[in-house]
């Protein structure tokens, strides 16, 4: 399939070409966008055009991959991800990878970010997903249910009102590096609540937290059935193991 290289070199054109005052950090921009992005009606039709740019990293399914490089993003809420495109070309959160997709050169305005998100959002999930080792599962739930459950909720679904992600089914090692960034402060547009709460986490902890969450399944009505594969991607030529 051709796409794939074309929409790489295309964006990192876009990029490159991009004066300094194009790269700089804006909070309040990004808000606006998510605003604006809100108060669209979707059109799952244009969402799936713009998401075959998307596919090339996520795949046409969404489910990234087990070793965490490209995390799932099938049956994200669409705030957050509407919010998380609109940090990411803000400057707001860092990604060399993920930043020239998501620039309006590449990836359109608010319209077609609320048409992709809707479109991710209803895409099934799998529950293949990477794990970690499950040597200490007690101590993750315990860590769990003592310092992320008010905020990703019992399971791990998230909070579409306040942009709380939903972690369930997410790769382990994804997980991993994400929460690390959060608490290091690389990972700018992170809840500052729990960058703070999770100072005091060890790599034990860590390891122990994430491995859990990476094991909560998604509800059934979420998951693809044994098989399955994105029938609007059909000429897309997928790795043998997911």
């Amino acid at each position: 399939m051709a796409f794939p290289r074309v929409a790489m070199a295309t964006a990192f054109f876009l990029v490159v070409a991009l004066p300094p005052s194009a790269l700089a950090q804006d909070p309040k921009a990004a808000a606006l966008e998510v605003e604006r992005a809100l108060e669209k009606t979707p059109n799952l039709e244009n969402g799936r055009r713009v998401y075959s740019t998307c596919a090339v990293c996520h795949l046409p399914e969404g489910w990234g991959t087990q070793d965490g490089v490209y995390p799932q993003i099938a049956g994200q809420l669409s705030g957050v991800i509407i919010k998380q495109l609109a940090d990411f070309r803000a400057r707001n959160r860092d990604n060399p990878l993920m930043f020239p997709f998501s620039i309006q050169g590449t990836l359109g305005g608010v319209q077609e970010m609320a048409d992709v998100a809707a479109y991710i959002e209803r895409l099934p999930m799998t529950a293949a997903n990477g794990i970690g080792s499950g040597l200490d599962l007690p101590r993750g739930k315990a860590l769990y249910e003592q310092n992320c459950v008010d905020c990703h909720g019992e399971h791990g679904e998230g909070d579409r009102s306040k942009y709380t992600p939903l972690i369930y089914g997410q790769h382990y090692n994804y997980l991993v590096r994400q929460f690390r960034w959060v608490k290091s402060g690389k990972r700018r547009n992170a809840d500052k609540e729990m960058a703070k709460q999770i100072q005091a986490f060890t790599p034990e902890d860590i390891a122990a937290v994430l491995d859990y969450v990476s094991r909560i399944q998604p509800p059934s009505e979420k998951l693809a059935e044994p098989g399955w594969s994105n029938p609007d991607f059909p000429r897309y030529v997928r790795p043998v193991v997911r």
